[in-house]
């Protein structure tokens, strides 16, 4: 699904081209988007978005991999800097291969990782080859 899809504020639904999309886009409307790697290849969608409440950063995307009907999926949280929203296709891509992602550090729905400790914040910006933003917070 894309947001335009989610979009029920019609924020995105301007013929004129005036509004606040891209650059500006509602959080609601980014959960469930499809998120594919450079090949076209749909490799997750979007379940969740963590914000740092203190800075107002988005800091990571949690996408869902693998499994069927909620069952045996994956979640991984990916730092937003590793996202790239394509505006032609209406998803986002990740420079990731499947197999790669498969073996990323990601959780289940029911064991969460605790995203403020430090070793976890740098082994995940380690693997996606992004940079924590100490200076700005999301760790």
């Amino acid at each position: 699904m894309n947001y335009e899809d989610r979009d029920t504020y019609g924020i995105y639904k301007s013929k004129t081209g005036k509004g606040p999309g891209p650059r500006l886009m509602g959080a609601n409307t980014l959960i469930g988007n499809d998120v594919c790697n450079r090949k076209g290849e749909n490799i997750g969608d979007i379940k969740e978005i963590m914000l740092d409440t203190f800075s107002g950063k988005v800091c990571y995307a949690v996408l869902s991999f693998g499994g069927f009907l909620g069952m045996g999926e994956k979640l991984f949280a990916v730092p937003w800097d590793a996202l790239k929203l394509d505006t032609e296709h209406k998803r986002f891509e990740l420079n990731m291969e499947k197999d790669r992602l498969e073996k990323a550090p990601g959780f289940d729905k029911n064991n969460w990782p605790d995203m403020a400790d430090q070793s976890w914040v740098d082994e995940i910006h380690s693997y996606y080859g992004t940079k924590p933003q100490h200076s700005q917070s999301c760790m």
